[in-house]
């Protein structure tokens, strides 16, 4: 079967530039008309032009002959994201989700993810519409000890999940998951964030995961429920929380050990009714005049979870299966600068086989 055009793959690298038609007309010195008629399948471009958009968008010619389709941003997005956001950084992210899946995808074709783990799904209404309930199931299922969750980044890849760090500073999103038939669920992570918050946003993100097949309006409440049972189960964290015991001070001690921020646990306070409401405005005025709201001490920072999952696979290409970075962008359809600026290389743990 010979390989097809794929118009929605030159949408998707025009705005993975950050272009609109009439930029990508500019550069290309090629009709806005022509762009936009290309774009909606109307005409297929000849060769020349086809080679104009490779040398002005930096894509190789095969990346617009995968037939894969293009998926759109999903909803926990679009329920998250700042009504200051532009549209273009909107479709910018959109179009990295999409080469992202991409690679992810031609990455797999190699490897076999081994899961460790049983991934639980459970529709939250038909546990009672209670998502703490589902994320001690979680925790049971795992044989998480009792307490906090050292490394979460490590408990949700052994489940089958990869866990993917991106840049979302421009849209001040927390992190996202993808969940495609044919492939494991991806969760997307803004890197920018503290420690603290990523761990929060990959316990919610895997709150999704396990309770959500249909979005809903509750979800996101349901999944921030689900993260904080997860990491703060009420047996272990309720006697800490407690009444008079309860301080600033108090907060920025129990930060390091549950790995949470001091913001999140004042919450799981008052959620599991261990302050009074009075309490609960005290402790949140005196974070607010410390400036904590905004920037919890640094002091109080630790370190931030690696996935390792991704950046084996690719090390397993680069040293096991014998290719260099050329290879690798080759078969990914992709330029070597994008290859390098989407992923990395680092020491990791061994989820893999190699598929022979």
């Amino acid at each position: 079967m010979t390989a097809t055009f794929n118009q929605d793959l030159l949408r998707i690298a025009r705005q993975a530039r950050g272009w609109s038609q009439s930029e990508l007309s500019r550069r290309a010195q090629i009709s806005q008309a022509n762009i936009s008629k290309l774009e909606n399948g109307i005409i297929g471009p000849s060769e020349d032009v086809i080679s104009k958009l490779c040398d002005t968008l930096g894509f190789p010619n095969d990346f617009f002959l995968q037939n894969d389709r293009v998926i759109g941003l999903p909803m926990s997005v679009q329920y998250r994201k700042k009504a200051s956001v532009g549209q273009k950084a909107i479709e910018r992210l959109e179009a990295e989700l999409n080469i992202r899946i991409l690679h992810i995808r031609r990455l797999l074709d190699a490897t076999e993810l081994e899961p460790e783990l049983a991934l639980p799904r459970m529709e939250v209404d038909e546990y009672g519409g209670n998502p703490e309930h589902i994320a001690e199931l979680v925790r049971r299922t795992w044989l998480v000890p009792s307490g906090p969750i050292r490394d979460l980044v490590d408990w949700v890849e052994r489940a089958g999940c990869i866990v993917v760090h991106c840049d979302f500073a421009a849209l001040k999103v927390d992190g996202f998951t993808v969940q495609i038939p044919d492939m494991p669920p991806c969760i997307f992570l803004n890197r920018n964030q503290p420690s603290d918050r990523q761990r929060f946003s990959l316990a919610h993100e895997l709150g999704h995961v396990v309770m959500h097949r249909v979005p809903s309006p509750e979800m996101e409440d349901e999944a921030n429920s689900f993260a904080a049972s997860l990491l703060m189960p009420a047996r272990d964290i309720r006697p800490l929380l407690a009444g008079k015991k309860l301080t600033i001070q108090r907060l920025a001690s129990l930060k390091p050990v549950w790995r949470v921020s001091m913001a999140a646990l004042l919450v799981r306070a008052k959620t599991l009714e261990t302050i009074t409401r009075n309490q609960s405005g005290y402790l949140w005025r005196q974070i607010s005049s410390m400036g904590y709201r905004k920037s919890e001490p640094p002091e109080l920072d630790f370190d931030i979870e690696q996935p390792s999952v991704l950046p084996e696979i690719i090390k397993l290409h680069l040293e096991d299966l014998g290719y260099d970075v050329s290879d690798l962008a080759k078969a990914l359809h992709s330029s070597e600068d994008d290859l390098k600026a989407l992923h990395t290389i680092t020491e990791t743990k061994s989820h893999l086989r190699i598929v022979k």
